[in-house]
C-alpha cells in the first residue's frame, strides 16, 4: 500500500432534526453529521445576546449585529455553545461571505470536540444589492456543519465552500421555501459532500484505476444512464483527485484542450447494462497500485480516511511530475541524465500521464523539448518491444 499520513477520523456522528422557527432560519445535518444556520443583521449600535450566560457579545466600534437561530438539529444547550462560538467569530471579523473555515469546537453535548465548518453567505440578489449601496442592512447567514473532527472536515473544506453556494438561489428574507428547500438541502451536507467518495469506491472497485488515470491525464469523461446522484459523485471525484490547482494553469489548460481534441479518447461509463462499462479508458501500474489503498483501507472505508488517500495519492503524483522536471533539466546538458529520465519514467508507473504533462510545460523551450521528444521515442519502443 502506498505510505502516506494517517490520522484519527474523530467521532461522526447524527442526531434527529430539530427546527427552530424564530425571526430566522439555521440548517440541518445529514445523518452523520449536525447542521446549523444562523442569520446576522448589522444592527447600528444594537448590542444581541449570543452567549450561554447571557452577556451581550462584544462588537466593533462601528457596529453590531443580532444573530438569530434558524433551524438546526442540535440539542438546546449545543446550540447555544455554537451560537456564542458563532457570535465570538462574527466579532472578531474572521468570516468572509463564501469563505468557509474548519475549527475544533468541544459542546456539552456531546463532550467531545467535534470538528466544525462554518461559512458566512448572503443570498445573491442581497449582496448585488449590497455592493451598489454600502449602507444597505442586508441579512447573511452563518452555515455551521459539525461532524468528524478539526482535521477530518478540513480535507472538505473546498467541497463545502461550492455546496452552500448552492443555497443562494433559496435563500429569501420570508424563509418561504425553508421547509421545501433549505432545510432538505442542507440536510443532505454529509451524504452529498463526504460520502460521495465512499460510494464512488464501493461502486467501481478495481474499476477505480480508470477514473484515477482519467482524472491524472485530464481526458474528458462522459457518464450514460446513470442515476443523477451517481454522475454527480463521478464527477465530484474526477474534480478532486485532478491535479487541478496543483500543477500551472496553462498546462492544465492545454492539457484538457489537447484531450478534448482527441474525440476517440473520450471515456465512456457506461450504466445502461447489467454490469458497468467503460470504453476507451487508460490505466497504468501507478492507479493500479493505489486502488488496493482506497479498496483495503481500514475502517470499512471511512470517506475521511479515503480523501486523505485521495490527497496522498496527488501528492505523490506531483512529486514524481517534480523528479521528472528536475532529470530533464538534467539532461539537456548531461546524456547519463537522459538515461536517468528514462529509467525513471520506466519505474514510476505513470510514465504515460507524466509525459504528457512535461510535454506541455516544455512546449516552449527547445532544448527540453528536445529532450522530452527522445524520452517519447524511448517509451515507444519500449512498448512495442
Amino acid at each position: 500500500m502506498p505510505s502516506g499520513a494517517t490520522f484519527s477520523p474523530g467521532p461522526v456522528f447524527s442526531l434527529a432534526l430539530f427546527c427552530f422557527h424564530n425571526k430566522i432560519r439555521a440548517g440541518v445535518n445529514g445523518q452523520s453529521g449536525r447542521g446549523s444556520v444562523f442569520r446576522s443583521s448589522q444592527q447600528g449600535a444594537e448590542r444581541v445576546d449570543a452567549s450561554p450566560s447571557g452577556a451581550a457579545a462584544e462588537t466593533s466600534a462601528a457596529e453590531d449585529f443580532s444573530l438569530s437561530l434558524v433551524d438546526t438539529n442540535l440539542p438546546t444547550e449545543a446550540e447555544t455553545e455554537l451560537r456564542s462560538f458563532v457570535a465570538k467569530r462574527l466579532t472578531k471579523g474572521a468570516l468572509f461571505e463564501g469563505l468557509g473555515n474548519v475549527a475544533s469546537v468541544e459542546l456539552s453535548i456531546p463532550e467531545v470536540k467535534v470538528g466544525c465548518y462554518y461559512c458566512l453567505l448572503q443570498q445573491e440578489k442581497l449582496l448585488e444589492a449590497a455592493t451598489l449601496e454600502s449602507n444597505i442592512n442586508s441579512p447573511e447567514y452563518v452555515i455551521c456543519f459539525l461532524g468528524g473532527s478539526e482535521k477530518g472536515l478540513e480535507l472538505f473544506r473546498l467541497e463545502l465552500d461550492k455546496y452552500v453556494q448552492g443555497l443562494k438561489i433559496n435563500l429569501d428574507a420570508e424563509q418561504s421555501n425553508l421547509e421545501t428547500c433549505v432545510t432538505p438541502y442542507l440536510r443532505s451536507w454529509f451524504e452529498d459532500c463526504v460520502c460521495s467518495i465512499q460510494r464512488v469506491v464501493q461502486l467501481f472497485q478495481e474499476k477505480l484505476a480508470f477514473l484515477l488515470h482519467a482524472a491524472l491525464s485530464y481526458m474528458p469523461v462522459e457518464v450514460k444512464d446513470s442515476d443523477e446522484r451517481t454522475k454527480k459523485d463521478i464527477d465530484r471525484f474526477l474534480s478532486a483527485a485532478s491535479l487541478q490547482g496543483l500543477v500551472q494553469e496553462g498546462t492544465m489548460t492545454s492539457l484538457c484542450i489537447a484531450m478534448t481534441e482527441e474525440q476517440h479518447k473520450l471515456v465512456v461509463i457506461d450504466f445502461s447494462g447489467p454490469q458497468l462499462q467503460f470504453h476507451n479508458a487508460g490505466s497504468n501500474k501507478f492507479c493500479e497500485d493505489w486502488i488496493q489503498a482506497f479498496i483495503n483501507g481500514p475502517e470499512g472505508g471511512n470517506p475521511f480516511l479515503l480523501w486523505q488517500i485521495l490527497e496522498n495519492f496527488k501528492l505523490k503524483a506531483i512529486q514524481d511530475i517534480n523528479n521528472l522536471k528536475r532529470f530533464i533539466r538534467q539532461a539537456e546538458m548531461n546524456h547519463y541524465a537522459l538515461f536517468k529520465c528514462y529509467i525513471f519514467l520506466k519505474n514510476c508507473g505513470s510514465g504515460d500521464v507524466l509525459l504528457k504533462i512535461v510535454k506541455v510545460e516544455h512546449a516552449e523551450m527547445p532544448e527540453a523539448k528536445n529532450v522530452v521528444t527522445v524520452l517519447e521515442e524511448f517509451m515507444r519502443e519500449t512498448a512495442v518491444a
